[in-house]
């Protein structure tokens, strides 16, 4: 079994940044920072911040595979406790490479009723 997801430092502090901007009442479109994913299910998560006051809470699009993906709060505690239908933890995508801002995927993910990237 795989272990959890890690966030590496060098992202923490780019989601922590954005999360600081925000709560200072800058309007923010970021390009998400971290895609988290089950490997053995159809949910998807594009983070773009994490809270400056409770960094164990992060800003996302959020695609739990039901057809409606939503922007949305979610506690990285319990994204941690997740599990796909084989058991498996949720995953960094170490490969993803965002090329549009959050507002960009969010229509598009509307659109299809997933997470496209």
């Amino acid at each position: 079994m795989s272990a959890p997801f890690i966030i590496p430092q060098a992202e923490r502090e780019r989601l922590l940044a954005n999360g600081r901007l925000s709560a200072a009442g800058e309007e923010l479109d970021p390009l998400p920072v971290v895609k988290l994913f089950t490997p053995d299910a159809d949910a998807t998560w594009l983070l773009t911040e994490l809270d400056p006051d409770d960094p164990g809470i992060a800003f996302a699009l959020c695609d739990l595979g039901l057809g409606s993906p939503e922007l949305g709060s979610v506690s990285l505690a319990e994204l941690a406790s997740v599990r796909g239908r084989l058991g498996l933890p949720i995953e960094r995508d170490e490969h993803f490479r965002p090329d549009r801002p959050l507002s960009a995927y969010a229509v598009e993910a509307r659109a299809q009723g997933r997470i496209i990237t």
